[in-house]
């Protein structure tokens, strides 16, 4: 077998792939900072013998697939599966796996780190000090004074891998964990040790509100105008998983009318951040460019996770991780 990998990966499960006799190139995107486009890819799997596919960034698309009539399997290193076109892989044979939880781990680290960053307001006494504002001994005791995670109520907004993890480390900060996720029973939230509510309850006795539901799929807000004013006066709001799950000018006003008295954010609508996007302006606002799984630890585990799938489908053996099950009887022969 030979496999393409487009998507970053660790240096062992490359070395565990060529011992598993499995030929592999690497040429991660983020060597280029290039995307592959769908149809050149397609065109390169089949002029360069590829029976495999491993991407992160890239799109796999129905061109792709029909101009590599000898792809057998096409991975992703997300647990989203939406930058692959499953339907045409499962109507062509091809197995198409995943890698669910690879950044669980790393996005509710950065999710609790903007909670502290903005309940502590760390960015503003850094930018203090480095303005050379810094006079008094005891102004800034005053006037950067901040609020503890402990003794808090956080509510937080979708239970899957990421939700858990961060209602897993605001427990230990001794935090009062609400939940909401129409997919996870009371019961089930009980089990981790979080208390499941209607939204609008958790939004009026929140004082942290984080974000780890996937966006809608007609595209609206679940955070709009009305819900954001029933939050707490005075609560912080943190999002890292998707834009489109706030309306950001009503969550402006919220900022400026001192609604919120913090947010931190890690996505937006557009990548790079315009230059004169307006959240730049607030110094309560805490901003990081999308780096919510950027850690050597995701990468190691999307790694490991392919690495492992591969050598079993190999072998003959189903893949833990498989997206489209019903191919497998009709599956391309790998071998």
């Amino acid at each position: 077998m030979r496999a393409l990998i487009l998507a970053p990966f660790s240096e062992q499960s490359i070395s565990d792939l060529k011992a598993a006799g499995i030929d592999t190139v690497h040429n991660s995107w983020l060597e280029s900072e290039e995307l592959q486009d769908p149809l050149d890819l397609g065109m390169r799997l089949d002029r360069e013998g590829f029976d495999i596919l491993i991407v992160e960034a890239d799109f796999v698309f129905e061109e792709t697939f029909d101009a590599a009539p000898k792809l057998k399997l096409a991975g992703i290193c997300r647990s989203a599966t939406n930058q692959i076109d499953v339907d045409a892989a499962t109507g062509r044979g091809v197995v198409v796996i995943n890698t669910p939880g690879r950044n669980a781990a790393a996005v509710a680290e950065l999710t609790v780190a903007l909670m502290l960053a903005t309940g502590r307001r760390v960015a503003e006494a850094d930018r203090y000090i480095r303005a050379r504002r810094w006079e008094s001994p005891t102004a800034p005791y005053r006037d950067l004074r901040g609020v503890e995670l402990g003794g808090r109520t956080v509510g937080v907004i979708g239970l899957g891998a990421i939700g858990r993890r961060v209602s897993e480390l605001c427990n230990a900060f001794g935090m009062n964990v609400l939940g909401h996720d129409p997919y996870v029973t009371p019961a089930q939230s009980n089990e981790f040790d979080v208390t499941w509510t209607e939204l609008d309850f958790l939004l009026e006795a929140a004082d942290f509100v984080t974000l780890h539901a996937p966006a809608a799929d007609d595209g609206s807000a679940l955070l709009r105008a009305e819900r954001i004013a029933r939050m707490k006066q005075g609560a912080i709001l943190v999002n890292t998983a998707s834009a489109e799950l706030v309306d950001e000018q009503a969550m402006i006003a919220a900022l400026t009318s001192g609604r919120l008295a913090a947010a931190g954010i890690d996505i937006f609508p557009g990548h790079p951040v315009e230059p004169n996007h307006p959240l730049l302006d607030f110094p309560n606002v805490v901003l990081t460019p999308h780096i919510g799984g950027a850690t050597d630890d995701t990468i190691a585990r999307h790694s490991a996770a392919v690495t492992i799938d591969l050598i079993r489908i190999s072998n003959g053996e189903k893949p833990i991780n498989f997206v489209n099950e019903q191919v497998w009887e009709h599956r391309r022969g790998i071998t």
